[in-house]
């Protein structure tokens, strides 16, 4: 059975299991707790990069990163299904990468300061992350994806978008929400379609 490494918390790994489970493939897959900042845990031999979410086959061959991984899973579950075939298919993945983008900005910004100390830390470079962040979201506002429904599997596109307003929910206190109306209601109608975004949402 393939193997997951990912932990709670990250929101790239939360995309792969909330695509694993509208994929319908939840009972396929192990998920593993990782720890990336301990030098013995085995995500380093798995994941050169040492990052996360990381999918070990059966085989032994490892699948990273979670654009990768789900691209996998919708392969596994006869393809098609998360990633449409055709152009429609450039929309959803485009749709995907912004969303990643501005996770990778925001994860950036939370390293910054959990790994500098305070002296050490760098205002513009915290500034410049947090600028991607709010063009991003901007621009989702003022065009957000297609709302999610009980009877339709969500792509990926829209997964990511999920996600990554829940990791922003998480470690930016939701700060988001204030001025971002069209995105509050997004989510709201996204949670209420996809009831894995309710099983992975991480531990405060």
């Amino acid at each position: 059975m393939p193997i997951l490494r990912s932990s709670p918390p990250s929101p790239f790994g939360r995309k792969a299991k909330i695509a694993a489970a509208v994929l319908g493939l939840s009972d396929r897959i192990t998920v593993e707790l990782t720890d990336t900042t301990d030098p013995n845990d085995s995500i380093r031999q798995q994941n050169p990069l040492g990052k996360i979410p990381a999918l070990v086959l059966d085989d032994g061959k490892v699948l990273f990163d979670s654009s990768v991984i789900v691209d996998y899973l919708d392969h596994l579950a006869g393809g098609g299904k998360i990633l449409p075939e055709g152009e429609a298919r450039y929309d959803v993945l485009r749709l995907q990468a912004l969303a990643d983008g501005i996770m990778d900005a925001a994860l950036l910004q939370v390293y910054e300061v959990r790994f500098r100390p305070e002296d050490r830390r760098h205002p513009e470079w915290l500034a410049y992350q947090a600028d991607k962040v709010a063009r991003g979201l901007t621009s989702l506002e003022a065009d957000p994806p297609a709302t999610a429904t009980p009877d339709r599997t969500p792509n990926v596109g829209q997964i990511a978008v999920a996600c990554m307003l829940g990791y922003l929910d998480l470690r930016f206190d939701g700060a988001w929400r204030a001025d971002h109306p069209e995105l509050v209601g997004w989510l709201k109608a996204f949670e209420a379609a996809v009831p894995a975004y309710e099983a992975t949402r991480p531990p405060i």
